[in-house]
């Protein structure tokens, strides 16, 4: 079964605000950001409701579209394969939510190998709409800052720093 709009869990929602998870169609706002980075099959911190809480508590009003590949649903026993139907809709919804994402928030969590989001590190590297935050720690650290300065790509201390960023880009 098809998991629902995330304005159907949010009894707050305005309207306006959509949190869309996969495998949703990617409704389009004025302003459309992708949560991308650490998930670790579900097993790290949810950082990315607390980037939503944050948006709706700075901005309820905006109209955002939120594209969140952290799956209500995810099951781990999914064979990675594209023949495996649910796994290969969540790539293609991601790769499909990067694509039209004005902004892709990408946080890397110090204790985590996050191996899919330093591959769409390396797929948006040149698309201009990339904002990392890298943590001390992280085990490719020194990678991922040079790819983001040699492609002139905006880094930030922490997730604050990044949602403040948006918010002065939207505004």
């Amino acid at each position: 079964m098809t998991d629902i709009l995330a304005m159907e869990f949010i009894p707050w929602k305005k309207e306006k605000m959509q949190i869309i998870y996969p495998p949703n169609a990617l409704h389009l706002s004025d302003t459309n950001i992708f949560l991308a980075g650490t998930i670790d099959m579900g097993n790290s911190e949810d950082w990315q409701q607390k980037v939503i809480d944050t948006f709706f508590e700075k901005m309820p009003d905006a109209n955002l579209s939120i594209f969140n590949p952290r799956r209500k649903k995810w099951d781990n026993s999914w064979s990675q394969t594209i023949e495996n139907e649910q796994f290969s809709e969540q790539v293609n919804w991601g790769l499909d939510a990067l694509e039209k994402a004005d902004y892709i928030i990408m946080f890397l969590e110090k204790n985590s190998k996050s191996p899919i989001s330093l591959l769409e590190l390396g797929l948006f590297a040149d698309s201009g709409k990339l904002l990392v935050c890298c943590e001390e720690g992280f085990w490719r650290k020194g990678n991922v800052d040079i790819v983001c300065q040699r492609k002139g790509i905006k880094t930030f201390g922490n997730l604050s720093e990044i949602i403040d960023y948006v918010i002065t880009q939207i505004l």
